[in-house]
């Protein structure tokens, strides 16, 4: 008698992870825009790009009817000796619930269940999922425990997806998953594996490189499948990313590696269009996705600055149009540049919402020029008291030599 494999169960507000093609987490290119055009062009679900949870902790969350996304907010508490007269709040995330919340999984970075839990809870009601950030290697990530470095600590790790299991997951109904590098050897890929996929998680994705291997370097799959075993054991989903090119080719590789599904992140970033497959037309032109990234940013009121980033990323290289690029300071520029006549007029209305056109760049410059002014004077000021206050001192009689003075009166008047 044969038993159904073991799964486990999948919570009401979360989302399976198998059979899906999914846009990796991406710093920069898994904002907002570039996740609704990867759902536009065939993604299953996407990856928002690792929040580290300390920064999620004290936002403000609120709707905003503009944009119809669900924004975290906070002031910059950074300082800065010369800032604006009217000071932004930072957006540190934002989501549209109705073009991604159920497919969205929003991705934390994390060294402490404490911590980890309290920011996940922020954001839990309006995704499908938790996922902790296991696999970057970059040093603003494991300086602080995190990412990688977590590898190195399976107890606290595994302490961190069981919080999240028990204090969101099952509050919030929501599937809690992690991603995860290769290690060294099998063997420790497979203890760490079993130990994660035993503390209640969903999902488990495996970025097919070790800690030190750059992207660079080639994914290496040996240990694929027996990752991907172990999953099924545990009734685990099982993603694998790392090369992935383009839907039919993740599709073909979880296949030949018994996967549940997998991940794009570098082929997606350049274009998203990866996500469709040969039969629906595969890669479209630059251009065409380009037009499509730019209406989205738009519709989103995306950070100018990620906006400029990412069109970057699209754009062919030796392209003429992209040596231009580093002169444009706003979306008006932007739909001059590429001759989107069509979107001139809402360019010119996110432009102003966002602070960046050229009148009101004008007005920032002068305000941050008056400030410096301000502040040289008053540092020269201050510099020409100090000098006087210099002076004066260099002026006085000590003490002693006071004392000295009228000792020396005293002896010359005895007789």
């Amino acid at each position: 008698m044969t038993f159904p494999p073991k799964r486990i169960p999948i919570p009401k507000n979360g989302v399976d992870y198998r059979n899906k093609i999914v846009l990796a987490p991406m710093v920069r290119s898994g904002e907002l825009p570039s996740r609704l055009l990867a759902l536009k062009y065939g993604a299953d679900l996407v990856w928002g790009p690792e929040t580290v949870d300390k920064s999620m902790i004290g936002t403000t969350k609120r709707f905003n009817s503009i944009t119809s996304t669900i924004d975290f907010t906070r002031l910059p508490s950074n300082g800065s000796r010369f800032p604006p007269p009217f000071q932004r709040e930072s957006l540190l995330y934002r989501l549209h619930p109705a073009r991604e919340g159920r497919r969205l999984i929003f991705q934390i970075g994390t060294s402490s269940p404490i911590h980890a839990v309290e920011a996940a809870k922020l954001v839990a009601a309006d995704v499908a999922g938790i996922d902790v950030n296991a696999g970057c290697p970059k040093p603003f990530s494991t300086s602080g425990g995190m990412g990688a470095a977590l590898l190195q600590t399976p107890d606290l790790l595994a302490s961190i997806l069981t919080a999240l299991v028990k204090e969101v997951g099952e509050v919030y109904e929501i599937g809690i998953s992690v991603k995860i590098r290769l290690l060294e050897t099998a063997e420790q890929t497979e203890a760490l594996v079993r130990k994660l996929c035993r503390t209640g998680i969903t999902g488990l994705t495996v970025h097919c490189r070790t800690t030190p291997m750059r992207p660079r370097e080639r994914a290496i799959r040996e240990q694929l499948r027996m990752i991907a075993d172990v999953c099924k054991d545990e009734g685990v989903a099982c993603l694998m990313n790392g090369d992935v090119r383009n839907k039919d080719e993740a599709r073909q590789l979880a296949r030949e590696y018994g996967t549940d599904g997998a991940m794009i992140a570098t082929a997606a970033e350049s274009n998203s269009s990866c996500f469709r497959t040969a039969e629906e037309g595969g890669l479209l032109p630059w251009q065409e996705v380009v037009t499509e990234y730019i209406k989205t940013a738009l519709e989103v009121d995306n950070k100018f600055g990620n906006t400029k980033f990412l069109i970057a990323q699209i754009m062919p290289g030796k392209e003429q149009v992209n040596r231009k690029l580093v002169g444009w300071r706003n979306y008006v520029d932007v739909c001059a540049g590429l001759d989107l006549a069509e979107l001139h007029d809402l360019a010119a209305e996110v432009d102003g919402r966002l602070g960046i056109t050229a009148e009101q760049r004008e007005e920032q410059m002068a305000a941050v020029k008056k400030a410096k002014t301000k502040d040289k004077s008053a540092r020269t000021a201050a510099g020409k008291m100090g000098g006087k206050r210099r002076i004066d001192t260099s002026a006085k009689i000590s003490v002693s030599e006071r004392g000295f003075a009228a000792a020396s009166a005293t002896a010359s008047a005895t007789p």
